[in-house]
């Protein structure tokens, strides 16, 4: 029994380090390996399998709206980086650079992207001629390399990977519609696929994208209280279009600049699905985005029939993704292994469940077991999982709420982020200089102005002036 229980033992609780915990389980739980190079991490088997699951959902979900899937280098010229003064600017600590190829030092050096607009604006110029070839709407899924100081895996590596689209437009209400679809399309996604409830907004002038006229976003609280940015849409404007000159024939036939977008989620999100809905026996994986999402384990498993009947109820759960677990492990060793791997569902089968016709389910979010007969099982099994996919929406929306606070001073406001873990809603006067006191007072940042604004009072809390927006504040990943 204690060789069973040693699995689990070795995660730290998340009560007592939470940063500690989630190591242990992204590495008990085999998401990830490190590999050599700091700050990359090597995605196990589990790991990518999920990521996989995102990146159908979410291809399936861009097709819908008519966006393209396309692949740019990897490579960009140092003279193309550096035409768009501001978003070179904002990128140049993370930026990656080659200088030599093979043997010759190379005449130009070239980053490894960090990210693709340049080259994405490269190819407009020279294939966007009239209004006839807008809009254009482009996406690519690759890897893209940031040389970050402090790594931590999923939420900050040098590389990761992601999707990032592009799209250009013939006027500026097409690109901010384009814009505003899309963060609504993530966020749709975090909260049906992965049970993930989101706040959306806009990212003040401080926080947005480099290079863009407006950022918006989704943001999640993870389980320890902190932000997580987990999705971001940008609306460039022009100014991409005037700094690569891709212009367009107007039907008036005036010669007009595109109005430009793009928008990205990254392997970030697969740390935002560990830290909302983890436990102290490792992941718990919601069941639209699990790899496997129902495990038989077969007791007594060399007692005739049992391997037989565990394969036949697994034929009969066709609809969902099924494992029969028929390793020589103890049914004790199983368990604690598939909840690490936060397996949704788990069927327990043995001898004495075959003479009465049924099995056992047990969820993995809180336990419950469940007796179901042999005929029902893919109903109940559905009925389950349906169930859990529900319930853990509701946890985790419930956990966001009770740890949503309101501060309508200064003293108020930084009590509430030195003794409450969460979002604080606060008003503010829109003076840069409010978020770097705010932020050099307390590390609490500004996460989005929302769109469903509150009047909690007429004074920024920070400054006591006359309040323009409401914003989501805290201490953030």
């Amino acid at each position: 029994m204690a060789k069973e229980k040693k699995l689990v033992e070795e995660i730290t609780s998340m009560e007592e380090d939470f940063a500690q915990w989630y190591t242990d389980v992204v590495k008990k739980a085999e998401l990830i390996a490190y590999s050599s190079i700091r700050g990359c991490m090597i995605y196990r088997p589990l790991g990518y399998a999920i990521w996989e699951n995102i990146q159908k959902e979410l291809d399936r979900r861009f097709k819908e709206t008519g966006v393209e899937n396309v692949y740019m280098p990897m490579f960009i010229p140092e003279g193309l980086l550096n035409k768009e003064k501001d978003h070179v600017e904002g990128f140049a600590p993370e930026v990656a650079w080659v200088t030599e190829g093979g043997l010759n030092k190379l005449t130009e050096r070239m980053c490894v992207r960090p990210t693709s607009e340049t080259l994405f604006c490269d190819l407009y110029k020279d294939i966007v001629e009239s209004h006839r070839d807008l809009p254009k709407l482009y996406n690519q899924w690759c890897s893209v390399v940031r040389w970050e100081k402090t790594t931590r895996p999923f939420l900050r590596s040098m590389e990761f990977l992601w999707q990032e689209g592009h799209t250009a437009h013939a006027t500026a209400e097409e690109a901010e519609e384009r814009t505003i679809q899309m963060l609504n399309l993530y966020a749709a996604f975090c909260e049906e696929i992965l049970a993930i409830p989101m706040i959306k907004g806009k990212k003040t002038d401080k926080e947005k994208f480099a290079g863009a006229e407006s950022t918006y976003t989704i943001e999640a609280l993870m389980h320890d209280g902190k932000a997580l940015q987990s999705g971001t849409s940008h609306n460039f404007g022009n100014g991409f279009a005037q700094a690569f000159g891709i212009q367009y024939t107007s039907k008036e036939n005036k010669l007009e600049y595109v109005h430009q977008t793009s928008w990205g989620m990254s392997t970030r999100i697969i740390g935002a699905i560990i830290m909302v809905h983890g436990d102290n026996s490792g992941l718990v994986l919601p069941p639209r985005i699990a790899p496997t999402q129902v495990v038989i384990v077969p007791i007594r498993q060399n007692s005739e029939g049992v391997l037989d009947k565990a394969n036949e109820i697994k034929e009969k759960l066709g609809a969902f993704s099924v494992k029969v677990d028929d390793t020589d492990k103890s049914p004790g060793w199983k368990f604690a292994e598939h909840e690490m791997k936060g397996v949704p569902i788990r069927i327990e089968i043995g001898p004495k469940d075959i003479e009465n016709g049924t099995f056992v389910a047990v969820r993995r979010d809180n336990r419950e077991k469940t007796t179901i007969r042999f005929e029902d099982a893919d109903a109940e099994i559905a009925k389950l999982l349906e169930t859990m996919q529900s319930d853990m929406l509701e946890r985790a929306k419930a956990h966001r709420d009770s740890s949503t606070y309101t501060a309508k001073n200064y003293d108020e406001f930084k009590d509430i982020i030195a003794n409450k873990p969460g979002f604080v809603k606060a008003m503010w006067c829109g003076e840069e200089a409010c978020e770097l006191k705010i932020k050099e007072d307390t590390t609490a940042t500004s996460r989005c102005m929302p769109f469903e604004q509150e009047e909690i009072s007429d004074t920024c809390v920070c400054c006591g002036k006359k309040a323009k927006t409401m914003v989501y504040w805290g201490k953030a990943y």
